[in-house]
């Protein structure tokens, strides 16, 4: 299953600038990769670590702003039509594979 990660932050001040990055780095630590801007994708092996992970990303989310988090299944994912564009590279390289040796 995937877990998307949507979002919009407020990026004016200093403060909300940095808690953009924070929160973004924390989602790439935890796994996720760039869809597109603003929107990030992982991959968890089953419910349970999708609800782990809601957890820790709600413990990341700055205090404005608007996260949204969507688990959809593999074959959801890849019903999903592309209207413009492509798939990025990063999306091509993971696919659906949950191990990956280099």
């Amino acid at each position: 299953m995937k877990m998307l990660c949507m979002f919009d932050l407020p990026m004016e001040t200093d403060k909300e600038k940095r808690a953009y990055r924070l929160f973004r780095k924390g989602l790439i630590e935890e796994g996720f990769i760039m869809m597109q801007f603003s929107v990030y994708v992982r991959t968890c092996p089953n419910r349970d670590y999708a609800k782990r992970l809601e957890t820790r990303i709600k413990k990341l989310a700055p205090i404005s702003g608007n996260i949204r988090l969507l688990t959809v299944t593999e074959k959801q994912y890849n019903d999903m039509v592309l209207v413009v564009g492509c798939k990025n590279f990063k999306e091509t390289a993971f696919g659906d594979e949950r191990l990956i040796i280099i």
